[in-house]
């Protein structure tokens, strides 16, 4: 396990971007659980962020891709809508305890 960050520095309804060896990665909080994906849209491959640590829709509860505006479930990274309805962002497993959020890649 590699560790992420500590929990404080993800708010609840927010978002943040890393770079962990090589890897892009997302991180988002929702109802105090944590969803960690690669930072890559499947339609295209590009990040999809718009901003640095930007990667939530005006309402904070769809990941959104800055690119050509596909959203994404939270909770599953499935892409609800946009040109790549039905496909995934890629998940990575993770887990939070008092030290941190911590990744498997």
């Amino acid at each position: 396990m590699k560790f992420l960050c500590a929990g404080l520095e993800l708010a609840d309804s927010s978002s943040r971007g890393f770079d962990i060896d090589g890897q892009k990665l997302l991180a988002v909080r929702r109802s105090g659980q944590v969803y960690v994906y690669l930072n890559r849209c499947p339609h295209r491959g590009v990040g999809l962020e718009w901003q640095p640590d930007q990667f939530l829709d005006p309402s904070n509860s769809l990941i959104q891709c800055a690119t050509h505006g596909a959203l994404f479930l939270i909770e599953d990274g499935e892409c609800v809508a946009g040109p790549c309805s039905g496909q995934f962002l890629t998940s990575v497993p993770s887990l939070e305890d008092e030290q941190g959020i911590w990744i498997s890649l």
